[in-house]
């Protein structure tokens, strides 16, 4: 299973770094992706990583704020996130999929539904406020 940690409160401009972190198998052969949803909202796929941590891909309005990385030696994945605005706030979950290759992602769409890739995890609550 995944577990995602690493959220709380924080101000507007703040950072935090979330963690997904695998548990029952290795992450080695996956690719990660991190994905929020918030109230009345549709759920948001937002990074994710390959299995070899070389590519990754990020939705546009997260750019330049939010970095992917990944520890295999940890099994872990995470999310450092800076410049954080109200409209952040969400829950915040993690998704890995098998990878075809070792560059190979998923799409961040794929993250958008509830079923197709071979992981989710539990969510961790971000809340920035004003």
């Amino acid at each position: 299973q995944l577990q995602a940690s690493g959220g709380g409160l924080v101000q507007a401009g703040g950072s935090l770094r979330l963690s997904c972190k695998a548990s029952g198998f290795t992450l080695d052969d996956y690719a990660v992706g991190w994905f929020r949803q918030a109230p009345g909202k549709e759920r948001e796929g937002l990074s994710v990583i390959s299995s070899s941590g070389i590519a990754t891909n990020y939705l546009d309005s997260v750019k330049g704020r939010f970095t992917i990385s990944r520890d295999n030696a940890k099994n872990t994945v995470y999310l450092q996130m800076s410049n954080l605005q109200p409209d952040d706030t969400a829950v915040y979950s993690c998704a890995a999929d098998q990878a075809l290759s070792p560059n190979g992602i998923f799409t961040l769409r794929a993250m958008t539904r509830s079923r197709g890739l071979n992981y989710y995890g539990q969510g961790t609550q971000v809340t920035v406020s004003s």
